[in-house]
């Protein structure tokens, strides 16, 4: 009898703490995003100098970019080979997959969509090495193959078909990197800030069974935030009336706000058209003009005033066409009366001259963030900072540097993103 008892109390408290997908779209919720160099990240390092932290942060940032190419492909004289992880933003999301529910802790990509993880069997000849447990979908109830049949099963991410006319996928990074497996749905649980667990089901996800490239043994696997059909925030739409925000600190942890919880409202806020445009994946706004001091630089896309920018919560710095960008410098070193010093980064300042930087404001389409200095200029070293305004000959990035200390929102269904000056420390 005490045995029933207590099974009984452990199912109702398992009940109490997960609610539905209805449940949470009417309260929304919000779900923790682990920075790669907090306390609560597997790749903290507390014999790390800040400096040393900004540098690796960097250095992935340069790796990434060979996802944004337009040809997606890079070759590997050009990819920095210090502690490359694919695809990887500064961000990871813990959440669990299956019935019963097994925790994966996996990377949070705004730059890609499908989400996946390994799975066995995967021998060792065909996986990374992972220091957690594989996910055996054989173990898990609610674990289903997805048909070749299906609306889902797609390019890109479809591959082949198995001779049981099941969905294979296929999925590459920019650094050779790859994953391929089964196309499925499972329940996904996602672990709520406020304690209670979201439980969500039937989410289509990559089942990997032969994996490898320069994942590291740390994550279990991706999670695409991107706006592509298959990420997880396109698959979550209905339950979170496509809104999600957040708000980016530094080397330090913070959330992914969802439902409700995703608005982004309230005084100071202004808002830009999100644009549709390929590949879906990724968050294209248009950018008009930087404004560095009294003097405002448009921007020219051939003929058309404005051009497109990706806004990437995994990349560190912010790239723009290298004719812009050299011109952007050149009048922002005009206003700053000291002289500027050799550095990684085309525009440094020793900190012992007390540089005076000009206000810099970016003109999005409807909306102009004015940003803080912090936003522009990093110190990388006890006596050096640099701007963070970078050249490239390739699609435009706005990267989480510029995002720090505003509250951003994504309204898929209302096609905006919003930006809302906010001590990001406090949320």
């Amino acid at each position: 009898m005490a045995t029933f008892l207590s099974c009984a109390f452990i199912l109702f408290f398992l009940y109490l703490s997960v609610i539905s997908p209805a449940e949470a779209q009417t309260g929304g919720f919000s779900v923790e995003l682990i920075h790669r160099d907090s306390p609560k990240s597997p790749f903290y390092n507390p014999n790390e100098t800040p400096y040393q932290r900004l540098r690796n942060a960097l250095n992935r940032s340069a790796n990434r970019l060979s996802h944004f190419n337009k040809n997606s492909s890079v070759s590997s004289s050009k990819v920095s080979q210090a502690d490359i992880i694919p695809n990887v933003g500064d961000y990871l999301i813990r959440v669990s997959i299956g019935t019963p529910p097994v925790e994966i802790l996996a990377v949070a990509d705004t730059g890609s969509d499908l989400i996946w993880t390994q799975c066995q069997p995967c021998p060792p000849s065909q996986c990374y090495k992972q220091d957690n447990p594989l996910f055996d979908p054989q173990k898990s109830s609610t674990y289903k193959y997805l048909s070749c049949s299906s609306s889902q099963c797609a390019p890109p991410i479809k591959d082949s078909c198995s001779a049981e006319g099941n969905c294979k996928y296929s999925v590459s990074y920019g650094d050779e990197s790859f994953s391929n497996g089964d196309l499925a749905t499972e329940t996904v649980t996602v672990g709520s800030t406020s304690g209670q667990a979201v439980a969500l089901p039937e989410i289509v996800f990559g089942c990997g069974t032969k994996n490898g490239g320069k994942f590291n043994s740390k994550t279990d696997g991706i999670v695409g935030l991107g706006g592509g059909d298959a990420s997880l925030i396109s698959q979550m739409k209905t339950t979170i009336a496509g809104k999600f925000s957040y708000c980016l600190v530094q080397q330090s942890s913070t959330k992914i706000n969802f439902g409700t919880n995703g608005i982004v409202s309230g005084s100071g806020v202004v808002s830009t058209p999100l644009l549709a445009k390929n590949p879906k994946t990724f968050y294209y706004l248009t950018l008009d003009a930087i404004s560095v001091g009294d003097q405002r630089l448009g921007v020219i896309s051939g003929s058309t005033p404005g051009g497109d920018i990706v806004i990437d919560s995994g990349t560190t710095l912010t790239y723009l066409p290298p004719a812009y960008a050299s011109k952007l410098l050149s009048v922002m070193s005009s206003m700053i009366a000291a002289q500027p010093v050799e550095g990684p980064y085309d525009l440094c300042y020793s900190i012992s001259s007390r540089p005076q930087f000009p206000e810099v404001t970016i003109h999005f389409r409807d909306a102009d963030v004015k940003l803080s200095p912090s936003n522009f200029f990093i110190k990388i070293s006890e006596d050096i900072v640099c701007s963070v305004f970078n050249a490239r000959d390739d699609i435009p990035l706005y990267g989480n540097i510029m995002q720090t200390n505003f509250l951003i929102g994504y309204d898929i269904e209302g096609r905006t993103v919003s930006f809302k000056p906010t001590d990001c420390s406090k949320q």
